[in-house]
C-alpha cells in the first residue's frame, strides 16, 4: 500500500540516498501544529452562512456570506476538561469524529484493511501471479513491458501498491538486465507504473476514497472520469517505457546507470511456482474486489461497509490459504497484525492531522474558526483567477506539499478539509478538488526523494537519486502538463 510511512528492506542493500535526509512526516506534523497554534493567536475567526446542496445532500458553505467574530483566545498550551490545548492535538485528533468517518473511522479503516491485504500478500498469490505472468510474457519481446506496466498500474489504481514495488524490482532486475534491459527499466515497469495507477485511480481505499469521503462525495463517484484518465496515463507511461528501453537494448551505453556494479546479473531469475491454490487465492481477490465495488455502486456501501468488506476478504483468503496448507492459523494472525502495524503510522498521521484541524477551530464552515479565515483569504486570492486557473493552483499545492507528507492518506486529512471548501468558495466541484488531490499526490511520487519506496526501489536497482531526478524530470514535466489539462477538462465537464 502506498502510505510510504513504513521503510521496507531492500535485500540488504541500503538506499542510496537517506530517507533521513528530509525530516519524518512525524516532525513536520508537529511544526505545522506549532505554526497552526501561534496562528490561532493572530488571526481572528470568522464563519460562513452554511446550505444544503441537494443536488449531493451535503451542506456546503455560502461563497460571500463570511463574517469575522471578536477575537478569541488562542488556544492554551495545555488544556484540562476535555478541552483543545497545543499539546492535546494528538489525542483529540485521534479519537475525534465517528465510525462514518472523520479521524477515528479512517484510521480504523486504514488499520483493518492493512491487515486484510497483509494476510492476501503474505499467501504470495499475487507474487506467484505476477511471476507466472512474467514467466509466460518475457520472450514475447513486444508485449512483455506493456503488460508489466499495465498489471503494476492496475495494481495501483486498485488498491495502492507502492512499497510492494521493491519486492518486484529485486526480482524483475536480473531478468531485465538478461534481456538486455537495465535498472531503470525495471524502476519504470514496476514503481513508477503503481504511482501511475495511484494516482489516476477510481477507488483506491487508501487514497481517492478518503479523499471523497472527506469531502463529502459518494464513493467511486466521477468513476467514468478517473478510469478514462487512467487509460491515457498508463498509455503514456507504456509509450515512455517501450521507447526508453529499445533505446537501451540497442544502445546500453546511453543508460543512466550504465557504469554502476551489475553484480546482480548473476543473480538467478525466480521461477515460477503458481499452483490451483494461487488461482483460487487470485479467484476470491477478484470476487472480493468485485463485491467491494458492487457494494460503493449498488448499495452506497461507506468506510464502516468498505472496512468490513476487506476485512471479510482477509478472513476468506486466510481460510483458503490455511485450508490450502500454505499458511497456518498463527501466519495467517501475523500477516495481519504485520499488514496492519505496516499501516499504522499512516493511521496515526490522519488523526494528527485531524489535530491540526482541530487546533485551528475546526472545519464546520458555520462556526467560528482560524480555519475558516484561512478559507476566506484563499478564496479571495483564488476568485481572481479564472476556474481554470485556480483548479490547476490547487493541483501544484497539492504537488508541492506531496515532498513534505508523502502519504496519501495523511494528505488527503490534512488538505481536504481545506481544500473542499475552498472549492466551494471558487465556484469549483468539490470532484475537481479531490482531482487535484489524488494527481498532485501520485505523480509526484515518481520523482520526491522523501518517497520510502522510490528511494527503496532506487536502492535495489543501485540508482542514484539525482541521477534518477536528471532522467525522469522531463517524463514528470509531461504527467503534470496532462494532468493540468485533465484537471482543465474537469473544470469544464463540471463533474460531481
Amino acid at each position: 500500500m502506498n502510505t510510504e510511512e513504513h521503510n521496507k528492506d531492500t535485500n540488504g542493500q541500503a538506499p542510496l540516498m537517506s530517507e533521513k535526509a528530509m525530516p519524518d512526516a512525524f516532525v513536520i506534523l508537529f511544526f505545522i501544529v506549532l505554526f497552526a497554534a501561534i496562528a490561532t493567536h493572530l488571526i481572528p475567526a470568522g464563519f460562513y452562512q452554511v446550505a444544503l446542496d441537494p443536488s449531493t445532500n451535503t451542506t456546503k458553505l455560502v461563497a460571500d456570506s463570511f463574517q469575522f467574530v471578536e477575537q478569541t483566545k488562542g488556544v492554551p498550551l495545555f488544556a484540562e476538561g476535555g478541552q483543545i490545548g497545543f499539546l492535546n492535538f494528538a489525542f483529540e485528533g485521534m479519537v475525534s469524529g465517528d465510525k462514518w468517518g472523520s479521524a477515528i473511522g479512517v484510521m480504523m479503516f486504514i488499520i483493518l484493511t492493512g491487515g486484510a491485504f497483509g494476510i492476501i500478500m503474505k499467501t504470495r498469490a499475487i507474487d506467484n501471479g505476477i511471476l507466472a505472468l512474467i514467466a509466460k510474457t518475457q520472450n514475447l519481446e513486444q508485449a512483455f513491458i506493456p503488460i508489466l506496466f499495465l498489471m503494476f498500474s492496475f495494481a495501483g489504481a486498485i488498491f495502492g501498491m507502492g512499497e510492494e514495488a521493491i519486492a518486484f524490482c529485486i526480482v524483475l532486475l536480473p531478468l531485465m538486465r538478461a534481456i538486455g534491459y537495465d535498472g531503470v527499466t525495471t524502476v519504470l515497469v514496476t514503481y513508477v507504473a503503481t504511482q501511475i495507477g495511484f494516482a489516476t485511480s477510481w477507488m483506491n481505499p487508501f487514497s481517492v476514497a478518503i479523499a471523497q469521503g472527506i469531502a463529502g462525495l459518494p464513493l467511486m463517484s466521477g468513476l467514468e472520469f478517473r478510469v478514462s484518465m487512467w487509460l491515457v496515463f498508463t498509455a503514456l507511461g507504456v509509450a515512455f517505457t517501450m521507447r526508453y528501453a529499445s533505446k537501451i537494448k540497442q544502445q546500453p551505453s546511453l543508460s543512466p546507470c550504465y557504469n554502476v556494479n551489475t553484480e546482480m546479473e548473476t543473480t538467478e531469475v525466480k521461477e515460477s511456482s503458481f499452483t490451483m491454490l494461487d488461482g483460487l487465492l487470485l479467484s476470491a481477490f477478484v470476487l472480493g474486489i468485485a463485491w467491494v465495488i458492487w457494494g460503493v455502486v449498488a448499495r452506497q456501501y461507506y468506510i464502516p461497509e468498505l472496512a468490513s468488506q476487506f476485512f471479510t476478504l482477509g478472513c476468506v483468503v486466510g481460510v483458503i490459504a490455511i485450508l490450502g496448507k500454505r499458511l497456518n492459523v498463527n501466519e495467517v494472525a501475523d500477516a495481519f497484525k504485520s499488514g496492519a502495524k505496516d499501516l499504522l503510522p499512516a493511521a496515526m498521521i490522519v488523526g494528527m492531522a485531524k489535530g491540526i484541524v482541530i487546533i485551528l477551530g475546526g472545519d464546520n464552515a458555520g462556526e467560528p474558526s482560524v480555519l475558516n479565515t484561512v478559507l476566506f483569504y484563499a478564496g479571495n486570492l483564488l476568485a481572481e483567477l479564472p476556474q481554470v486557473v485556480s483548479a490547476v493552483c490547487m493541483f501544484l499545492f497539492q504537488s508541492i506539499f506531496n515532498f513534505f507528507i508523502a502519504s496519501g492518506s495523511g494528505q488527503a486529512a490534512l488538505t481536504m478539509p481545506i481544500m473542499a471548501p475552498l472549492s466551494d468558495i471558487v465556484g469549483l466541484s468539490r470532484q475537481v478538488a479531490v482531482l487535484a488531490f489524488q494527481l498532485g499526490d501520485g505523480l509526484t511520487n515518481v520523482i520526491i526523494p522523501t518517497s520510502a519506496a522510490l528511494i527503496g526501489c532506487l536502492g535495489v536497482a543501485k540508482i542514484d537519486w539525482f541521477v534518477w531526478a536528471k532522467f525522469i524530470w522531463r517524463f514528470m514535466l509531461l504527467l503534470a502538463s496532462v494532468a493540468i489539462s485533465f484537471m482543465a477538462l474537469a473544470v469544464m465537464m463540471n463533474i460531481s
